[in-house]
């Protein structure tokens, strides 16, 4: 994984996950504290997962971090 990778990953993607699994009430405790790691981790100044990191990143990428469209009311102006 390169740094602007995980750049991208922590900024834009790693804060949905995180909020997702959290509010998964089927998630277990190992999935919600690796997700809060992560973020804590990745805000230390030049810090890069292991490679076992890595692939856990990447499978709860896959599973929780496709795009979420919250189901919209429409609202109508007069």
């Amino acid at each position: 994984m390169t740094t602007l990778e995980l750049d991208e990953i922590l900024t834009m993607r790693w804060p949905g996950v995180l909020r997702r699994v959290m509010g998964d009430a089927e998630a277990d405790g190992f999935a919600r504290g690796f997700a809060r790691s992560i973020a804590r981790h990745g805000k230390r100044r030049g810090w890069m997962p292991s490679q076992k990191q890595e692939r856990i990143m990447r499978q709860m990428l896959d599973e929780y971090g496709g795009a979420f469209e919250p189901d919209m009311e429409l609202i109508e102006k007069e």
